[in-house]
């Protein structure tokens, strides 16, 4: 195999394809990216039996072949060469060299038939999405999955398809402190899909992918895979086998206290009381609603006391209630509009924070003791 390719187009592919790879592996071919050489370009694949990302890229091919090779430290090369730079990779006796300018490096390779690859079968449903909608359909929902090992279930989003007059694709993620859900139209051809449970890691992945992505998204999946192509890349990934609990319970329909207020002055607010909460005991900001105003307030036994004035429309009793701040941050940075309704209950029900009845997404949030 040799083949001379643009380092800019090189480090680019494999910034995408070395993510997948993990710093540690007990299989030494997993720490490899599967390198292909034919017809005009090159191939690359790194997987971590779970998750598989393939990008084609443009390339001189002086002879074709394929070899695997460490992809962290092909990556930290091609990083490192200047740019403009012209890099050739050749292979011979089980040696990969890579060649720019004066730089010269000779790496270790293995065989290429050792390479495992998740089959790349047609999935049976397929559709296609706007990048800027998958993107807003990730963003809106992936702050809220959850990170515990033994509800594995919840570490993913959940995606499926609510049926009615306007059939929609619904995203709903959740740690059991704070819920996501985030729908839009029913893509043409997303009819009859099973619902799925897209795991933490290929959202991460697929969401870098979508940095520098323009135009459509085309999306295939079936009850245990899921298959993204965008541009020249294909990322491929299996799907969280279990069952996402019934979300609807716990969103909240009978809050009768309807909080208006300026989504920045909150962020901001809450940002500035919260500067005191060093400690997982303090991160409980507490909301006192009065007419017209809320008073947020964090209180630290080892840095003392905050509190903040916020002009808002309220009208309803007055009550405190206390939340995490940083589920609450995260929650008003995804909110996307000027202002939020929060409906509230009691201190003690769940709070749901939406921009409107109209809008397409909504988050319901814990309180806290305070």
């Amino acid at each position: 195999m040799k083949a001379t390719v643009e380092r800019a187009t090189l480090l680019r592919c494999l910034g995408h394809v070395q993510s997948v790879v993990e710093r540690r592996n007990t299989i030494p071919i997993l720490s490899n990216v599967l390198i292909e050489a034919d017809g005009d370009g090159l191939r690359l694949m790194a997987t971590d039996l779970d998750l598989q990302v393939v990008e084609t890229i443009a390339a001189t091919v002086a002879s074709p072949g394929a070899t695997t090779v460490s992809a962290h430290t092909l990556f930290d090369i091609a990083r490192k060469l200047p740019e403009g730079a012209q890099v050739e990779l050749a292979v011979a006796n089980e040696k990969m060299t890579v060649v720019a300018g004066r730089a010269r490096f000779s790496l270790a390779t293995l065989k290429r038939d050792d390479f495992p690859v998740i089959a790349e079968t047609d999935l049976p449903t397929a559709f296609t999405l706007p990048a800027a909608t998958l993107r807003q359909l990730i963003d809106g929902t992936r702050f809220a999955i959850s990170t515990e090992e033994t509800r594995y279930y919840l570490n993913g989003i959940f995606l499926h398809v609510v049926d009615g007059t306007e059939p929609k694709l619904r995203a709903v993620a959740t740690d059991g402190h704070r819920l996501a859900r985030i729908e839009f139209d029913r893509p043409e051809g997303a009819g009859g899909m099973p619902d799925i449970i897209v795991p933490r890691k290929c959202v991460a992945e697929i969401r870098k992918l979508l940095d520098e992505a323009d135009g459509d998204v085309a999306v295939s999946l079936s009850a245990s895979k899921i298959r993204f192509k965008l541009g020249t890349a294909t990322l491929t990934s299996k799907l969280i086998d279990g069952t996402f609990p019934d979300y609807s319970r716990v969103i909240p329909t009978a809050n009768d206290k309807l909080l208006k207020i300026d989504v920045k002055s909150l962020s901001e607010g809450v940002d500035r009381v919260a500067a005191i909460a060093t400690t997982e005991k303090t991160r409980a900001v507490k909301i006192a609603l009065g007419r017209d105003k809320v008073t947020l307030s964090v209180t630290s036994p080892e840095n003392g006391t905050a509190a903040e004035e916020v002009p808002a429309d309220y009208t309803s009793p007055e009550f405190e209630v206390g939340f995490n701040y940083r589920y609450l941050l995260d929650i008003l940075a995804q909110v996307g509009s000027d202002q939020v309704d929060i409906h509230l209950a009691d201190a003690a029900a769940p709070t749901l924070i939406r921009t409107g009845d109209a809008s397409n997404a909504l988050y319901v949030l814990m309180p806290m003791r305070v």
